[in-house]
């Protein structure tokens, strides 16, 4: 075990990466999914199934845990890995997303966010201090920045404006962050920009300026399609140091994930594959699969043969079954399958970065998964 967080890569094949992120609670192989575990657990899933599953780190959210149980009870119960029984790197956002797309009232300022909950209408303040705050109190191990998603669409204008006060927000975070965190943490910033190429290097620059031991690429996978999705993570991975993790925040589908690490993108987090899961769809080596369908109504053959998951294992006739019963176990079957697969992509992503084969993979992968479905947050 390290005591410092440190990333190193080990190969190259293109654009892609593979390398290795040390932290004081164990390496983090990339590229890496991180499961979203909302409100301290990754919904429908044993911490001890996620970990088996093969994932070496797993999000938390900021918004979510501020409000309840509360970041200071959470402090005094151990810090968020004892409360929720998972030893292993958990990643933070800074609840800025959660305050722009759930809070019932908002109001951005200079100084912060002033919100409403949206479980009871209390009233809250989240400034760039505040999150950093928070964060350390939760004790992850990799915290964001506080900065302001843009909407989309936006004008070059508001983008612009945006960008500039998450710029601000970043410089408050960091200085925040040298005076709360402990040794081993991290801070990663977040670039801003929208669609507009200028603005994203704008930003990437300006974030590099401050310095951090991580970027993140967010304002992404709001609206503005794949290939749009796809163009801007690659002008952004060309601003962004060699030697530091990148982050692409949100995203997303199987080949959302393969077009991304082709850009030189390192880490992901998304909700898909668990609130897949808890909705009767499950992602298989031979692609999507729908278990409300009636034509599983008595197909007897494993959910994913090909799959080394004991929850793709059970029939798909079961499988259709539980979830057409509404069956919390069809939830929890699935989640874990989709998880696990999820797990398996990255590691043969992983490998076929090793060997020089990552540009067969990502076409084989585009003959199994040739579509984007929807995106968002947990």
């Amino acid at each position: 075990m390290t005591k410092d967080f440190t990333f190193r890569l080990l190969a190259r094949d293109g654009a892609a990466r593979r390398g290795e992120i040390a932290t004081p609670r164990g390496p983090i192989r990339t590229p890496a999914f991180m499961p979203v575990g909302t409100a301290a657990t990754v919904k429908a899933m044993f911490p001890e199934t996620v970990e088996a599953t093969g994932a070496d780190i797993i999000l938390g959210n900021t918004y979510h845990l501020m409000l309840r149980p509360g970041a200071e009870r959470v402090a005094r119960l151990g810090g968020l890995h004892r409360f929720m029984h998972w030893e292993k790197p958990i990643l933070t956002d800074s609840g800025g997303y959660q305050v722009m797309s759930l809070s019932k009232l908002r109001k951005i300022t200079e100084e912060g966010v002033a919100f409403q909950s949206h479980i009871d209408g209390s009233r809250h303040m989240l400034t760039p201090e505040r999150a950093v705050e928070i964060q350390c109190l939760l004790g992850s191990d990799i915290q964001m920045v506080l900065d302001e998603c843009t909407p989309f669409p936006a004008t070059r204008d508001e983008a612009k404006r945006s960008l500039d006060l998450s710029m601000r927000w970043a410089a408050r975070c960091k200085t925040a962050f040298a005076e709360m965190s402990k040794p081993g943490q991290a801070l990663f910033g977040i670039v801003q920009g929208s669609t507009y190429p200028d603005l994203r290097k704008e930003s990437a620059g300006a974030l590099v300026e401050i310095g951090f031991p991580g970027y993140a690429i967010g304002g992404l996978a709001v609206g503005e399609g794949h290939e749009t999705m796809v163009e801007m993570v690659g002008i952004t991975t060309q601003f962004l140091p060699e030697d530091k993790p990148r982050y692409l925040m949100g995203v997303g589908t199987p080949q959302d994930l393969i077009a991304a690490i082709g850009q030189g993108v390192d880490m992901f987090d998304c909700v898909m594959p668990t609130r897949s899961g808890r909705h009767g769809q499950a992602f298989t080596w031979a692609g999507r699969c729908n278990l409300r369908n009636s034509q599983y109504a008595e197909d007897e053959t494993p959910l994913d043969a090909e799959s080394s998951c004991p929850a793709a294992q059970y029939s798909r006739a079961y499988l259709h079954h539980l979830v057409k019963s509404g069956e919390m176990l069809g939830a929890m079957l699935l989640s874990w399958a989709n998880i696990h697969f999820y797990q398996e992509l990255m590691a043969r992503a992983r490998t076929a970065i090793e060997v020089g084969e990552f540009d067969d993979f990502s076409k084989e992968m585009g003959r199994r998964y040739g579509d984007t479905g929807p995106k968002g947050s947990e």
